[in-house]
């Protein structure tokens, strides 16, 4: 599975779409499927979501799902993952013990999606942001 749009290195591609402003989860969900010409059984198909898991999601059944299935989700898609994240109601606010281990869950993954060379160069970013913050404590 590739990575978001948002989050690949090949900046000129475009802009990645972006949900309105009013727009729900699901909607957004929903609108981006069917701009994809996918049933919810082709999505299924590649992403081992279920179907009806799907289903629940779009007509709102399911207003905050877990982060990695957004992760999937915004792949496949082509969305902005950050707006998924913003939909589902994972940003703003304290963070929990569970969303803490769903966003480490979304980074392996998006590790794993990398060459071993753009693994490395993520490690060294993330290497620099910790001598970053222990510099401003």
């Amino acid at each position: 599975m590739r990575a978001p749009r948002a989050v690949q290195a090949g900046c000129d591609d475009g802009p990645v779409p972006r949900a309105e402003a009013t727009g729900s989860l699901g909607a957004v969900l929903r609108a981006a499927r069917e701009r994809h010409g996918l049933s919810l059984r082709d999505v299924e198909r590649r992403t081992g979501i279920r179907n009806a898991h799907l289903s629940q999601l779009e007509t709102g059944g399911i207003a905050r799902p877990e982060m990695a299935l957004l992760w999937d989700l915004a792949a496949l898609y082509e969305v902005d993952f950050s707006e998924l994240l913003r939909l589902a109601g994972h940003s703003g606010g304290p963070e929990t013990a569970g969303e803490r281990r769903q966003r480490m869950t979304v980074a392996l993954r998006a590790l794993g999606e990398l060459t071993p060379a753009e693994q490395a160069a993520a490690l060294d970013y993330i290497a620099e942001l910790k001598r970053r913050r222990a510099g401003d404590a």
